[in-house]
């Protein structure tokens, strides 16, 4: 008799002990337990069943052991870092009918295309240049020869009839910059480029 309640006795203690050990804090026999507490700082929902020795919780995907705010931090720091301008600068020399062509920006290559600035080739040039600043457009003129460009955008129309070039018209560290084949052409001069030197030469009558 008393060996069969030694045996009840050890038998209700492991069940005490079972449901005990699966309080929220502790784990039970299986080294687990049933989440109750701080269950999102954990990656868990709250009764969700989880394991504190190395297993998978029961239905997240998170590990128990990892907190989201630690994911997220890991996440930023394998952020991969924006990718450099393709603008560099080109050392172009840039003469108008003979004569060297001043800038106070350096002109600039992108996408193998030669850039410089609007305001000193347009003077250059002997061009008129206006601005609609709501449009964001650029007319010049000079003589019979008009065009009208939009930062941004690779739609140029010459004397009203609009094509299509490779490169729009930028604003790059506060300088507008045109693709200077495209702003030749549309002034109606003729261009001669050597990539020995490094040299455009822009001609024109008048």
């Amino acid at each position: 008799m008393k060996k069969k309640m030694i045996c009840c006795t050890i038998a209700l203690l492991l069940i005490s002990s079972s449901v005990v050990s699966a309080h929220p804090g502790r784990t039970d026999a299986r080294g687990g337990h049933t989440c109750r507490t701080n269950c999102e700082r954990w990656g868990l929902s709250y009764g969700e069943y989880h394991y504190h020795n190395g297993g998978s919780s029961s239905g997240s995907k998170s590990s128990a052991s990892t907190p989201k705010s630690s994911q997220k931090s890991k996440a930023k720091a394998t952020a991969p870092k924006p990718a450099a301008p393709a603008y560099t600068k080109s050392g172009l020399s840039v003469y108008v009918n003979g004569s060297k062509v001043k800038f106070d920006s350096e002109p600039l290559v992108y996408n193998n295309i030669n850039l410089v600035p609007l305001r000193e080739i347009a003077e250059g040039m002997g061009a008129q240049v206006t601005w609609n600043r709501d449009a964001g457009s650029i007319g010049v003129q000079r003589g019979n020869h008009k065009m009208t460009l939009t930062i941004g955008s690779k739609t140029v129309y010459y004397n009203g009839k609009s094509e299509t070039v490779t490169v729009a018209p930028k604003v790059i560290n506060g300088v507008t910059y045109v693709p200077i084949q495209v702003f030749a052409r549309g002034l109606g001069a003729g261009i001669n480029y050597s990539d020995y030197d490094k040299t455009l030469k822009i001609s024109f009558e008048g």
